[in-house]
């Protein structure tokens, strides 16, 4: 199987006959409009009511196609989900936030807010850009049993960890704030995705920013 994940593609099927695709090529582009399809089918039949059949239906590929590059949905599945983590919290935008803070130099409050300001927008938009992925990342993966949810934990760790770089948590007691910031803002936008209203997620960013912004004039976040 190939090491990384291919980005889920909505690219149409393709074309019977000669292409000028290699094995190769067709093999990835059947594999990332499969994970696309497993995302699709779970929005409107979750987790447990998506089958196999489903997402070869949606994917156009046949059964022997699927088995092929999946032992299993609940394969698939982990792989659609490592699909949705590259696409909601990997992009070079983000890298560029967490970089400016960590590079050792000083960084005043008001850039903090700023850098996370634009990693809230940017994931904001990326969930409702994406809201298939979304909601198997946030909502369907707590149907998928212990190693989606462990995933999920990680996959939470690691904005947790980016938020507490930007905002300078230097005490275990702001990194823990970092964390039910983290918390409440995947409560806020899990509720949104549930409803499919997707201009209420992506109107979170101005009460959270004024939430983040008293809370660092408190004693808990970093000021």
């Amino acid at each position: 199987m190939p090491a990384r994940t291919p980005a889920p593609s909505r690219s149409a099927r393709l074309p019977r006959g000669r292409h000028g695709l290699s094995r190769s090529e067709v093999a990835h582009a059947q594999r990332s409009r499969m994970l696309r399809a497993m995302a699709d089918a779970m929005v409107e039949k979750g987790y447990a009511g998506t089958s196999v059949a489903d997402v070869i239906r949606r994917a156009g590929v046949s059964r022997e196609t699927f088995y092929q590059q999946f032992s299993s949905k609940a394969e698939c599945f982990m792989e659609a989900y490592d699909a949705a983590v590259g696409l909601l919290l990997t992009s070079g935008e983000v890298d560029a936030a967490r970089d400016v803070v960590a590079g050792g130099a000083p960084v005043s409050e008001g850039e903090r807010l700023a850098r996370f300001a634009e990693l809230l927008d940017l994931y904001l938009s990326a969930l409702a850009s994406e809201p298939a992925f979304a909601r198997l990342f946030l909502l369907e993966v707590y149907a998928a049993g212990p190693e989606a949810m462990a995933r999920r934990a990680a996959a939470q760790e690691r904005f947790a960890d980016l938020v507490a770089t930007l905002l300078g948590a230097a005490t275990p007691e702001a990194r823990f704030a970092c964390e039910t910031l983290v918390a409440a803002v995947s409560s806020m936008v899990t509720s949104r995705l549930a409803a499919l209203d997707l201009d209420g997620l992506r109107a979170l960013d101005t009460p959270i920013m004024e939430l983040v912004e008293r809370a660092r004039r408190g004693p808990i976040l970093p000021s």
